[in-house]
């Protein structure tokens, strides 16, 4: 998506070989444009699939997730990381590890909000080595339901994440593909699709 990749090179910041900063337009200020752009390319991607549900990890995830479902006019699900003491009954639960933050938390989602029979789209913000992924994928299927797709804002394509999903056999849409990125340049280089 070129207007993403634009306000990547525009306002994102390399900090190192592994993270990039877009706190300024995605995950501490958002661009609600460019969250809706984000949000109708998904849509487009994915409007065939009988999405009924779109689901995602707090918080960063929470922006791209709500556009698109606004787009596919279904619900959103956000998976918690954080135990809750209204969130306590019928839980679904794993652990996972975050690349950007190096700790492990356990994703719970109340069993209540998503059914056998519902289509899921995954959203989120970043893939870099799909831990997070897979343990969302996992409490989806869990709850009986199918995970339709996946949608990913920026991919780190230098990282296993994006092979190891694909591989899996799901339809994974990243909107940025980051092949390489230098902190001391600030060249952060796009994979072509």
């Amino acid at each position: 998506m070129k207007e993403l990749e634009e306000k990547i090179l525009k306002e994102g910041h390399a900090l190192s070989e592994n993270i990039l900063k877009v706190d300024s337009f995605i995950n501490h200020q958002v661009d609600p444009v460019l969250m809706q752009q984000i949000g109708d390319a998904f849509a487009g991607h994915f409007g065939n699939k009988g999405i009924t549900k779109v689901v995602t990890i707090e918080s960063s995830g929470i922006a791209p997730a709500l556009m698109t479902a606004i787009s596919l006019n279904v619900p959103m699900i956000i998976l918690k990381k954080q135990p809750s003491k209204v969130l306590n009954d019928n839980l679904l639960q794993t652990v996972v590890t975050s690349f950007t933050k190096g700790t492990s938390y356990e994703l719970t989602l109340s069993h209540q909000f998503i059914e056998e029979n519902d289509n899921v789209l995954i959203i989120d913000d970043f893939l870099a080595n799909g831990c997070a992924l897979q343990g969302l994928i996992s409490i989806v299927l869990e709850a009986g339901a199918s995970v339709e797709g996946i949608g990913i804002a920026i991919e780190k394509g230098f990282q296993s994440g994006g092979r190891i999903i694909r591989n899996l056999g799901y339809h994974l849409e990243s909107l940025a593909i980051v092949d390489s990125m230098d902190a001391s340049s600030g060249t952060v280089v796009f994979h072509e699709q």
